[in-house]
C-alpha cells in the first residue's frame, strides 16, 4: 500500500514537469517575437508596389541556356525571333519567352502582339506559333533546342 509521502512525491514531480513545459513554451514564443541582435529589420519596398520581372532571370527559369544560342523554327522571317522558353497547357494557351532582333527577351501570352503584325497564336510544350491573327495560318514556328540527354 502506497504511503502518503510517495503519492505526494509523484504529484510534485508531475507539477514540476508541467510548470517547466509552460516556462519553456513562454521562453520559446517570447524569443520568436524579439528580433535577433544585429538582424536587419524588414523594410517596406519603395515605389508604386508594382514588381517588374528581370528578363534574364525569367529566361533562365524557363530553361534558356545563355551559352547556347536558341534555335528558331523553319519559317521565313523566323530568324528574327528566338524562343527561349514556353509555359503551355493542353489547350495550347500559356506564354512564351521570345527575344526579337537580339533584344532582351520578353514574356508574351497567347494572343499578345509580339512584333509588328504578328501575334503569339499558340504554344506547345517546346514550340510557339506566330501568325498575323488568331485564325490565320502560321507565319513563323519557333522551336526550342532539343533536350540534352
Amino acid at each position: 500500500m502506497p504511503t502518503n509521502s510517495q503519492s505526494r512525491w509523484w504529484l510534485h514531480s508531475v507539477t514540476l514537469i508541467v510548470w517547466a513545459l509552460a516556462a519553456a513554451s513562454a521562453v520559446f514564443w517570447g524569443l520568436k517575437f524579439v528580433p535577433a541582435p544585429g538582424a536587419p529589420a524588414a523594410l517596406p519596398i519603395a515605389g508604386n508596389g508594382v514588381a517588374t520581372a528581370d528578363p534574364a532571370t525569367v529566361a533562365r527559369l524557363l530553361g534558356a541556356n545563355p551559352a547556347a544560342a536558341p534555335v528558331a523554327g523553319a519559317a521565313s522571317g523566323a530568324s528574327r525571333y528566338n524562343l527561349l522558353g514556353v509555359v503551355a497547357d493542353r489547350d495550347h494557351s500559356g506564354a512564351a519567352l521570345i527575344a526579337v532582333d537580339g533584344k532582351p527577351p520578353k514574356p508574351y501570352r497567347v494572343g499578345a502582339a509580339v512584333d509588328g503584325g504578328l501575334l503569339l497564336q499558340s504554344v506547345a510544350p517546346r514550340r510557339a506559333v506566330l501568325a498575323a491573327s488568331m485564325d490565320a495560318p502560321a507565319s513563323a514556328t519557333l522551336d526550342l533546342p532539343p533536350l540534352k540527354q
